[in-house]
């Protein structure tokens, strides 16, 4: 672990994925409306499926649609999937200065990780189709703990890179990456371009916000 004369007040880094690191929020959106059609079901508007971006699948699905039953659950979560793999496979696009910025950050001694509302299977194909996957030191998804926002996930993070809850920050788009935060007890910081508004996150008491990535480093460095 780096010096905190090297790295400031936070050693680990911990970024949402959909919406803070990839620009998928339209993705997301369009595959959501996908399942929705072939289920038959009311259409939601793009604040309600923004509303959920974050959380796991099925627990998205269930929270737009209170009360779906198991079977129409899994066949909805089955519509998406399809979608998604075949919207993905034209290419992930990363937003702006995202690969600079983390390349900075991991050359300044920062351990990086990813805690994310996607599959295993989803998050490992976006690493590697995005050429990210040899910055993250490690990664947490949602099929392998509870979904945001309770804490395991940023808990099985920071025990595994032995990381102080203090020594900790989470950066995310929605207000389930600030509430998880909370929920274990670390510090975050809201970035304003994904899924959320600025003044639907600053409810939920992140240290600051970021309009585009590349001034994380910066306010880092000011928090030394």
């Amino acid at each position: 672990m780096s010096d905190i004369s090297t790295t400031g007040r936070f050693q680990l880094l911990i970024f949402d994925w959909d919406g803070t690191i990839a620009d998928s929020l339209q993705q997301i959106i369009g595959s959501v409306r996908f399942a929705i059609e072939q289920m038959g079901l009311p259409e939601r508007d793009d604040d309600a499926i923004r509303a959920i971006i974050g959380l796991g699948l099925e627990q998205a699905l269930e929270q737009l649609f209170p009360g779906i039953d198991s079977a129409q659950l899994s066949s909805m979560a089955r519509h998406y999937r399809q979608s998604f793999r075949t919207i993905s496979a034209r290419g992930i696009s990363l937003f702006p200065n995202v690969v600079q910025t983390i390349k900075l950050l991991k050359a300044n001694g920062h351990d990086l990780a990813v805690a994310t509302g996607k599959s295993r299977r989803g998050l490992d194909r976006a690493l590697h189709d995005s050429g990210m996957l040899e910055y993250f030191h490690y990664s947490r998804c949602a099929d392998e703990t509870f979904s945001k926002p309770h804490p395991q996930m940023l808990q099985d993070i920071m025990e595994i890179l032995a990381t102080e809850p203090e020594r900790a920050l989470m950066i995310g788009d929605s207000e389930h990456d600030l509430q998880m935060a909370a929920n274990a007890g670390i510090a975050s910081a809201a970035v304003t371009y994904g899924a959320q508004s600025r003044e639907s996150l600053l409810k939920f008491g992140p240290l600051t916000y970021f309009n585009n990535l590349c001034e994380l480093p910066q306010w880092l460095a000011q928090e030394r």
